[in-house]
Protein backbone atom coordinates (compact mmCIF):
# COMPACT_ATOMS: atom_id res chain seq x y z
CA UNK A 1 0.00 0.00 0.00
CA UNK A 2 2.73 2.53 1.17
CA UNK A 3 4.50 1.73 -2.68
CA UNK A 4 1.22 2.91 -4.17
CA UNK A 5 1.76 6.67 -2.53
CA UNK A 6 4.75 7.06 -4.56
CA UNK A 7 2.80 6.10 -7.77
CA UNK A 8 1.91 8.88 -10.24
CA UNK A 9 -1.78 8.58 -9.46
CA UNK A 10 -1.20 10.36 -6.28
CA UNK A 11 0.50 13.24 -8.23
CA UNK A 12 -2.21 13.06 -10.58
CA UNK A 13 -4.62 13.22 -7.71
CA UNK A 14 -2.81 16.04 -6.05
CA UNK A 15 -2.41 18.09 -9.07
CA UNK A 16 -6.45 17.42 -9.74
CA UNK A 17 -7.10 18.76 -6.43
CA UNK A 18 -5.21 21.67 -6.73
CA UNK A 19 -6.80 22.54 -10.15
CA UNK A 20 -10.23 22.33 -8.83
CA UNK A 21 -9.65 24.93 -6.01
CA UNK A 22 -6.86 27.35 -7.70
CA UNK A 23 -8.76 27.06 -10.87
CA UNK A 24 -7.36 30.15 -13.18
CA UNK A 25 -5.72 31.45 -9.95
CA UNK A 26 -5.54 32.37 -6.44
CA UNK A 27 -6.98 36.04 -6.84
CA UNK A 28 -6.66 36.31 -2.94
CA UNK A 29 -3.16 36.15 -2.40
CA UNK A 30 -2.30 37.40 -5.87
CA UNK A 31 -4.47 40.51 -4.94
CA UNK A 32 -2.60 40.87 -1.70
CA UNK A 33 0.74 39.13 -1.15
CA UNK A 34 4.06 39.97 -2.51
CA UNK A 35 4.97 37.28 -5.33
CA UNK A 36 8.15 37.47 -3.36
CA UNK A 37 7.13 37.62 0.48
CA UNK A 38 8.37 34.96 2.71
CA UNK A 39 6.70 33.19 5.40
CA UNK A 40 7.11 30.48 7.94
CA UNK A 41 4.21 28.52 9.98
CA UNK A 42 3.55 24.90 11.75
CA UNK A 43 0.54 23.05 11.91
CA UNK A 44 -1.12 22.15 15.06
CA UNK A 45 -3.66 19.20 16.21
CA UNK A 46 -6.52 21.39 17.83
CA UNK A 47 -7.54 17.62 18.83
CA UNK A 48 -6.20 14.15 19.71
CA UNK A 49 -5.96 11.76 17.67
CA UNK A 50 -3.55 9.58 14.96
CA UNK A 51 -1.73 12.13 12.65
CA UNK A 52 -1.66 10.77 8.94
CA UNK A 53 -1.30 12.37 5.14
CA UNK A 54 2.29 14.04 6.27
CA UNK A 55 4.08 13.00 3.26
CA UNK A 56 1.31 14.12 0.38
CA UNK A 57 1.14 17.66 2.25
CA UNK A 58 4.98 17.94 0.38
CA UNK A 59 3.87 16.83 -2.00
CA UNK A 60 0.97 19.47 -2.58
CA UNK A 61 3.75 21.91 -2.13
CA UNK A 62 6.28 20.74 -4.44
CA UNK A 63 3.78 20.75 -7.41
CA UNK A 64 3.48 24.22 -7.01
CA UNK A 65 7.17 25.85 -6.17
CA UNK A 66 10.88 24.66 -5.88
CA UNK A 67 10.90 27.36 -2.96
CA UNK A 68 8.87 25.39 -0.17
CA UNK A 69 10.56 23.96 2.97
CA UNK A 70 8.14 21.41 4.12
CA UNK A 71 9.33 19.40 7.49
CA UNK A 72 7.63 16.69 9.35
CA UNK A 73 7.58 16.70 12.95
CA UNK A 74 5.46 13.34 13.43
CA UNK A 75 5.46 10.16 11.52
CA UNK A 76 1.97 9.17 9.81
CA UNK A 77 0.64 6.85 12.69
CA UNK A 78 2.00 8.94 15.64
CA UNK A 79 -0.62 10.07 18.54
CA UNK A 80 -1.36 13.89 18.94
CA UNK A 81 -2.90 15.82 21.55
CA UNK A 82 -4.35 19.19 21.48
CA UNK A 83 -1.79 21.87 21.21
CA UNK A 84 1.08 19.47 19.38
CA UNK A 85 2.94 20.73 16.71
CA UNK A 86 2.86 18.38 13.84
CA UNK A 87 4.99 20.01 11.13
CA UNK A 88 6.70 23.27 9.50
CA UNK A 89 6.29 24.67 6.53
CA UNK A 90 8.72 27.63 5.21
CA UNK A 91 9.06 29.72 1.66
CA UNK A 92 7.57 31.45 -0.67
CA UNK A 93 4.02 32.62 1.12
CA UNK A 94 1.86 32.57 -2.44
CA UNK A 95 2.56 28.71 -2.88
CA UNK A 96 2.45 27.94 1.03
CA UNK A 97 -1.01 29.91 0.40
CA UNK A 98 -2.43 28.49 -2.47
CA UNK A 99 -1.63 24.86 -1.14
CA UNK A 100 -2.49 25.66 1.73
CA UNK A 101 -6.15 23.83 2.02
CA UNK A 102 -5.40 21.05 -0.56
CA UNK A 103 -2.99 20.16 1.87
CA UNK A 104 -5.42 20.61 4.94
CA UNK A 105 -7.68 18.79 3.15
CA UNK A 106 -5.62 15.88 2.87
CA UNK A 107 -4.15 15.76 6.00
CA UNK A 108 -7.24 16.24 7.70
CA UNK A 109 -9.35 13.67 6.19
CA UNK A 110 -6.78 11.25 6.14
CA UNK A 111 -6.21 11.92 10.00
CA UNK A 112 -9.65 11.44 11.11
CA UNK A 113 -9.78 8.13 9.41
CA UNK A 114 -6.97 6.86 10.70
CA UNK A 115 -8.06 8.08 14.32
CA UNK A 116 -11.12 6.35 14.20
CA UNK A 117 -9.86 3.14 12.57
CA UNK A 118 -7.67 2.90 15.97
CA UNK A 119 -10.20 3.71 18.54
CA UNK A 120 -12.23 0.59 16.94
CA UNK A 121 -8.93 -1.55 16.06
CA UNK A 122 -9.09 -0.83 20.24
CA UNK A 123 -11.97 -1.22 21.28
CA UNK A 124 -11.54 -5.26 20.18
CA UNK A 125 -8.13 -5.17 21.17
CA UNK A 126 -7.39 -8.92 22.89
CA UNK A 127 -9.28 -10.53 20.53
CA UNK A 128 -8.32 -12.07 17.41
CA UNK A 129 -11.03 -10.46 14.59
CA UNK A 130 -9.69 -8.25 11.82
CA UNK A 131 -10.90 -4.71 11.54
CA UNK A 132 -11.01 -3.97 7.75
CA UNK A 133 -12.62 -1.67 5.40
CA UNK A 134 -14.29 -1.43 2.24
CA UNK A 135 -14.82 -0.51 -1.48
CA UNK A 136 -17.17 2.30 0.26
CA UNK A 137 -14.75 5.06 -0.26
CA UNK A 138 -14.75 8.51 -1.63
CA UNK A 139 -14.10 8.23 -5.67
CA UNK A 140 -10.28 8.65 -6.46
CA UNK A 141 -9.17 8.96 -2.79
CA UNK A 142 -9.57 5.12 -2.30
CA UNK A 143 -5.75 4.34 -2.12
CA UNK A 144 -5.56 7.24 0.18
CA UNK A 145 -8.25 6.19 2.75
CA UNK A 146 -7.08 2.36 2.60
CA UNK A 147 -4.05 4.29 3.29
CA UNK A 148 -4.71 5.35 6.63
CA UNK A 149 -7.07 2.49 7.49
CA UNK A 150 -3.80 0.68 8.05
CA UNK A 151 -1.79 3.70 9.50
CA UNK A 152 -4.59 3.31 12.41
CA UNK A 153 -4.13 -0.25 12.87
CA UNK A 154 -6.70 -1.89 10.38
CA UNK A 155 -6.16 -4.02 7.47
CA UNK A 156 -7.13 -4.42 3.75
CA UNK A 157 -10.15 -5.92 2.30
CA UNK A 158 -10.00 -6.11 -1.48
CA UNK A 159 -8.98 -2.81 -2.97
CA UNK A 160 -10.84 -3.14 -6.19
CA UNK A 161 -13.33 -5.42 -8.24
CA UNK A 162 -10.54 -7.21 -10.01
CA UNK A 163 -8.63 -8.41 -6.38
CA UNK A 164 -11.14 -10.94 -5.34
CA UNK A 165 -14.27 -12.51 -5.92
CA UNK A 166 -16.95 -11.31 -3.55
CA UNK A 167 -20.29 -12.60 -4.65
CA UNK A 168 -23.18 -10.18 -2.86
CA UNK A 169 -26.77 -10.50 -3.05
CA UNK A 170 -27.46 -8.90 -6.79
CA UNK A 171 -24.78 -11.54 -7.79
CA UNK A 172 -26.96 -14.15 -6.27
CA UNK A 173 -29.95 -12.94 -8.12
CA UNK A 174 -28.49 -12.17 -11.19
CA UNK A 175 -26.89 -15.60 -11.25
CA UNK A 176 -29.51 -17.49 -10.04
CA UNK A 177 -28.43 -18.49 -6.38
CA UNK A 178 -25.68 -19.41 -4.11
CA UNK A 179 -24.97 -22.74 -5.16
CA UNK A 180 -24.96 -21.75 -8.79
CA UNK A 181 -22.95 -18.48 -8.34
CA UNK A 182 -20.15 -20.11 -6.37
CA UNK A 183 -19.82 -23.07 -8.83
CA UNK A 184 -19.57 -20.56 -12.03
CA UNK A 185 -16.92 -18.85 -10.22
CA UNK A 186 -14.91 -21.94 -9.74
CA UNK A 187 -15.23 -22.55 -13.63
CA UNK A 188 -14.31 -19.43 -14.26
CA UNK A 189 -11.64 -18.06 -11.84
CA UNK A 190 -8.10 -18.80 -11.15
CA UNK A 191 -7.07 -21.21 -8.60
CA UNK A 192 -5.26 -18.83 -6.91
CA UNK A 193 -8.61 -16.45 -5.81
CA UNK A 194 -10.34 -17.54 -2.88
CA UNK A 195 -14.71 -17.06 -3.38
CA UNK A 196 -16.47 -15.07 -0.86
CA UNK A 197 -20.07 -14.84 -0.30
CA UNK A 198 -22.49 -12.75 1.58
CA UNK A 199 -24.92 -14.77 3.22
CA UNK A 200 -28.13 -12.86 5.45
CA UNK A 201 -29.45 -15.94 6.87
CA UNK A 202 -28.43 -19.10 8.57
CA UNK A 203 -30.47 -21.60 5.78
CA UNK A 204 -27.77 -19.48 3.32
CA UNK A 205 -24.60 -20.10 5.33
CA UNK A 206 -25.23 -23.67 4.97
CA UNK A 207 -25.93 -23.41 1.32
CA UNK A 208 -22.63 -21.48 1.25
CA UNK A 209 -20.39 -23.97 3.06
CA UNK A 210 -22.33 -26.93 0.66
CA UNK A 211 -20.94 -24.89 -2.21
CA UNK A 212 -17.77 -24.60 -0.88
CA UNK A 213 -17.16 -20.75 -0.30
CA UNK A 214 -13.71 -20.08 1.22
CA UNK A 215 -15.01 -16.99 2.51
CA UNK A 216 -18.28 -16.29 4.17
CA UNK A 217 -20.20 -12.81 5.44
CA UNK A 218 -22.41 -12.45 8.29
CA UNK A 219 -24.08 -9.97 6.30
CA UNK A 220 -26.41 -7.75 9.15
CA UNK A 221 -27.23 -10.62 11.34
CA UNK A 222 -27.20 -9.77 14.92
CA UNK A 223 -25.07 -11.52 17.33
CA UNK A 224 -27.17 -14.80 18.62
CA UNK A 225 -27.44 -15.73 14.73
CA UNK A 226 -23.54 -14.99 14.08
CA UNK A 227 -22.67 -17.35 16.81
CA UNK A 228 -25.14 -20.19 15.34
CA UNK A 229 -24.09 -19.10 11.87
CA UNK A 230 -19.85 -19.94 13.10
CA UNK A 231 -21.51 -23.17 14.79
CA UNK A 232 -22.49 -24.31 11.07
CA UNK A 233 -19.58 -23.12 9.71
CA UNK A 234 -17.17 -24.98 11.86
CA UNK A 235 -14.17 -23.99 10.46
CA UNK A 236 -14.76 -24.73 7.54
CA UNK A 237 -14.67 -21.14 6.07
CA UNK A 238 -13.26 -17.76 6.70
CA UNK A 239 -16.26 -15.42 8.97
CA UNK A 240 -16.84 -11.93 7.95
CA UNK A 241 -19.29 -9.82 10.16
CA UNK A 242 -20.10 -7.01 8.25
CA UNK A 243 -23.36 -4.07 7.76
CA UNK A 244 -23.44 -1.36 9.60
CA UNK A 245 -20.87 -2.23 11.80
CA UNK A 246 -19.96 1.37 12.84
CA UNK A 247 -23.12 1.66 14.77
CA UNK A 248 -22.51 -2.11 16.64
CA UNK A 249 -21.10 -2.72 19.54
CA UNK A 250 -17.78 -4.32 17.96
CA UNK A 251 -16.45 -5.99 21.30
CA UNK A 252 -19.67 -7.83 21.19
CA UNK A 253 -19.35 -8.63 17.82
CA UNK A 254 -15.91 -9.76 17.79
CA UNK A 255 -16.98 -12.07 20.96
CA UNK A 256 -18.80 -13.94 18.69
CA UNK A 257 -15.90 -15.63 17.14
CA UNK A 258 -15.87 -13.87 13.76
CA UNK A 259 -12.33 -13.79 12.61
CA UNK A 260 -13.23 -10.06 10.36
CA UNK A 261 -15.18 -7.43 10.96
CA UNK A 262 -15.56 -5.18 7.57
CA UNK A 263 -16.65 -1.61 8.33
CA UNK A 264 -17.55 0.81 5.65
CA UNK A 265 -17.50 3.47 7.75
CA UNK A 266 -13.90 4.32 8.34
CA UNK A 267 -13.87 6.16 5.13
CA UNK A 268 -17.09 6.94 3.82
CA UNK A 269 -18.60 9.04 6.65
CA UNK A 270 -15.91 9.25 8.94
CA UNK A 271 -15.02 13.05 10.48
CA UNK A 272 -12.09 14.87 9.97
CA UNK A 273 -9.27 15.58 12.69
CA UNK A 274 -8.92 19.06 13.53
CA UNK A 275 -5.68 20.68 12.08
CA UNK A 276 -4.56 24.15 11.54
CA UNK A 277 -1.76 25.60 9.80
CA UNK A 278 -0.79 28.77 11.09
CA UNK A 279 1.64 31.75 10.02
CA UNK A 280 4.53 32.95 12.24
CA UNK A 281 6.49 34.97 10.81
CA UNK A 282 8.12 36.68 8.01
CA UNK A 283 11.66 35.27 7.42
Amino acid sequence: MKELLMSDDIDHLIRTALREDIGTGDITTASTVSPDAVIAGHYVAKEDGIVCGLDIVRRVFEALSDDVEYQPIMHDGDPVKRGDEIAKVSGNAVAILSGERVGLNILQHLSGIATYTRRLVDTVKGTNVRITETRKTTPGLRVLEKYAVRIGGGSSHRFGLSDGILIKDNHIVAAGGITAAVKSARLRAPHTLKIEIETETLDQVREAIAAGADIIMLDNMDCPTMVEAIKIIDGRAVTEASGNMGSRDLLEVAKTGVDVISIGALTHSVKALDISLKFTSLK
